[in-house]
């Protein structure tokens, strides 16, 4: 091929867009504004790398089985290169529950449904490294683009030719037949669209949650808690979320997710005392964080600003923009709570590499794009999205004492707290129809409308908790008030600010 490629950002989605890209033999470069790792060690990596682009770079990270088996099939080298940096790899089997474990009998189509998981740094220091080997993938790193270079068509659609931006202090100018625009959430170049004339239609509403966390290395001669002997190492307490991201080299990561109306919460746990304090006060993380086996970290890693965002460039059929294609956080953005946007990320280059390959025509590109886009994604974000907006109703129903739900609602509270997840810890099949969603390899609400699948859930919520008994996992952690008040926070403040309408 001897078309040219600029990616405006060499984070993750940039990434899996030049391993997409580069097998066609595309000259590819990625435009990069921060300065590369410091070196090819993950420890020196995690705490020296100053990746300001990426404001979440030390939050927890993982690959869903969809990245993995994009890297594990086009990639092999790479995937290697990951586990020789020591990242890990969790299987089907570590997601089964105690009444699943003693009878399982694994499959081939399990091995689909692995997990990578690491320090979001070493993952970005393997990629980075494998990238910037390939013959025809250029990296160029502090170059912070300013603006794009962009004209109008006759029929007033926006061509993209390029970028303007600073490259050792001085102004510098790049031009491609395509241009990428991976510059994540923090980007601000599909800005310049709608200033040169593009109003694109977006939907952006908050996602209604904060993020928190706090790595930890395990100490010389300690192993990670066993997964079978202790509760489970991820909760959700209605007012937070809580999880275990085993990393690489004796490191892990836990994250708590916080609802934007517990205000107490929020700006106590950024505190590290209050934050290891609460580690211990859950059954699940107590065991990983106790003194005798973990030592933590450096500071709490907030994160906020979780905005679900889809953004179209094309309407009504008609390209708005031709040779641009924007991906990643910068054309959508979930809630991160299930680990979906380095695989959209992915997806989105796979997509593109597709639609490039097929034709050479700008206009059908795009459309092409955006059409796939909408097949490939749209579902998972739609389903964040009404995940996202249910959360937030009971979040603020939780700070308000006398609220009382509906038929409907305790139905529908029933039917999932009762009937599917009793059933997903008793059935193994079902769990796996279920986890091909999560991973994104089908349809995130496929597995719940195949008639078998619904008849199995219906049955165990009919059985009735007394007979399920054995399948309910054991109580994730503390009531808010007693959490709360023993953290020496004040319980009720949030709850009488929800009271005064705020």
């Amino acid at each position: 091929m001897t078309e040219s490629v600029l990616i405006i950002g060499a984070g993750i989605g940039g990434l899996c867009t030049a391993l997409a890209l580069a097998p066609t033999g595309r000259e590819i470069t990625l435009i990069e504004r921060d300065a590369p790792p410091p070196g090819d060690d993950p420890d020196t990596v995690f705490h020296e790398w100053k990746h300001t682009g990426v404001g979440h770079l030390r939050q927890s990270h993982a690959f869903l089985a969809r990245l993995r088996s994009i890297i594990k099939r086009d990639h092999p080298r790479l995937m290697q290169e990951l586990l020789d940096l020591g990242v890990r790899e969790l299987t089907f089997d570590a997601m089964l529950s105690d009444l699943q474990r003693d009878d399982y009998s694994p499959e081939p189509s399990d091995a689909e449904l692995t997990i990578i998981t690491s320090r979001r740094t070493t993952l970005e220091l393997a990629m980075r490294r494998y990238v910037g080997s390939l013959d025809n993938v250029t990296i160029r790193s502090g170059f912070l683009v300013r603006r794009l270079i962009t004209d109008k068509g006759e029929d007033g659609v926006l061509n993209v030719r390029g970028l303007i931006g600073d490259s050792d202090g001085e102004e510098t100018s790049a031009t491609a037949d395509i241009i990428v625009d991976a510059s994540g959430k923090n980007g601000f170049t599909i800005d310049q669209l709608k200033a040169d004339g593009v109003d694109f239609p977006e939907e952006a509403e908050s996602a209604g949650i904060l993020y928190f966390t706090r790595h930890y290395r395990l100490k010389p001669g300690k192993d990670e808690p066993s997964r079978i002997d202790n509760p489970p190492p991820s909760g959700d307490l209605g007012f937070l979320k809580f999880g275990v991201f085993p990393g690489d080299n004796g490191c892990f990561s836990i994250t708590m997710a916080v609802p934007e109306v517990e205000m107490e919460l929020r700006k106590a746990i950024l505190n590290p005392d209050v934050f290891h304090a609460m580690t211990l006060l859950l059954p699940g993380l107590a065991p990983w964080t106790e003194s005798e086996r973990s030592d933590p970290v450096g500071r709490v890693h907030g994160m906020g600003d979780l905005i679900s965002r889809w953004r179209d460039l094309v309407v009504d059929g008609k390209p708005l923009t031709r040779h641009y294609f924007a991906l990643g956080d910068t054309l959508i953005r979930t809630n991160p709570l299930y680990g979906r946007g380095c695989s959209f990320a992915a997806v989105s280059g796979q997509v593109l590499r597709e639609i490039l390959d097929e034709t050479s025509d700008p206009d059908a590109r795009s459309v092409a794009f955006h059409q796939r886009l909408l097949t490939e994604l749209k579902p998972y974000y739609l389903n964040q999205r009404a995940q996202d907006r249910a959360a937030i109703k009971r979040a603020r129903q939780a700070l308000t004492p006398d609220y009382k739900p509906g038929l409907r609602a305790r139905l529908m509270q029933g039917f999932f707290d009762d009937g599917v997840r009793i059933a997903l810890r008793y059935d193994t099949r079902l769990l796996r129809d279920a986890m091909r969603g999560f991973h994104m390899l089908e349809h995130p609400n496929k597995w719940l409308g195949k008639p078998a699948n619904l008849a199995k859930v219906l049955y165990y919520w009919a059985r009735g908790p007394k007979r399920n008994a054995a399948a309910y996992p054991p109580k994730a952690g503390p009531e808010r008030n007693e959490m709360i008040k023993a953290l020496s926070l004040d319980y009720q403040a949030d709850i009488d600010r929800i009271a005064q309408g705020a």
